[in-house]
């Protein structure tokens, strides 16, 4: 059995390579960060009794996902696309070089990886996928307005491929976390803990071992933790006004 995991040498996909491993699946690690990726597949190689393969490689390119699928010699069982980047400000001219990034990221890169390995798959007759999302696809906001917009798609997109694989043996799963203590947000230490203390913020390992129980139970969509019930329904009741003072007194 093998796992492909984009976004693998940290995080959320390091997670996912731990307790995929620890489950007997060989790895296939992928990331833009070698020394990441070189203490990631080290770490794993001592602690568990699989094959670890790294490939360093920039998935925000248009090109990305044909170049890795031309990569792969075998066809992964499990394929987790977990890469994705995140930046809080109001959007400016200057910005665009990184709003493309993470549109050709969270978009093109996996929408063309279900696709080509997704065909495989249903070829073959059997495989899973799982896809990152977040809450905040539900939460079109200011400062993030780049990232809600292309995790909603995800979480659309993810949603309508399941029912379209599923007739082949194919499974897609979409996870919408909220808050997880990964770099990704750039929290000081101080609001990681207090954010973990209170249940705002919860862990990797938390939030994996539900999401790939998800997944290998078939689901299409899981949204884990109860922030992802009233957060967001917080937000959609707020008017407008108010939403444009907070968005004044945050930038």
């Amino acid at each position: 059995m093998i796992a492909l995991i984009t976004g693998g040498s940290s995080g959320m996909g390091l997670e996912f390579a731990r307790q995929l491993a620890a489950k007997g699946y060989d790895l296939i690690l992928v990331s833009n960060r070698a020394d990441e990726l070189e203490q990631a597949s080290a770490e794993l190689r001592e602690k568990f009794p699989v094959a670890v393969t790294t490939r360093c490689q920039d998935l925000a390119k248009t090109t990305a996902a044909d170049e890795l699928f031309e990569w792969c010699e075998t066809l992964p069982d499990v394929l987790i696309n977990d890469a994705g980047m995140f930046f809080f400000k109001e959007l400016q001219v200057e910005d665009l070089p990184r709003v493309q990034a993470m549109v050709d990221l969270h978009i093109v890169t996996v929408t063309r990886i279900c696709i080509l390995f997704g065909a495989a798959m249903k070829q073959r007759g059997s495989g899973r996928i799982l896809n990152i999302s977040s809450m905040t696809a539900r939460i079109p906001a200011p400062g993030i307005t780049i990232y809600s917009a292309t995790k909603a798609y995800l979480k659309s997109f993810g949603r309508s491929l399941s029912y379209e694989f599923k007739p082949y043996g194919v499974s897609v799963t979409t996870v919408c976390p909220a808050a997880i203590a990964t770099p990704l947000y750039r929290l000081s230490e101080k609001q990681m803990k207090m954010g973990l203390a209170i249940g705002l913020i919860h862990t990797p390992t938390w939030l994996v071992r539900r999401a790939l129980r998800a997944m290998f139970r078939g689901r299409r969509v899981v949204s884990p933790s109860f922030m992802n019930f009233w957060v967001p329904s917080l937000i959609w009741l707020l008017p407008g006004f108010l939403i444009a003072w907070l968005w004044k007194k945050l930038k």
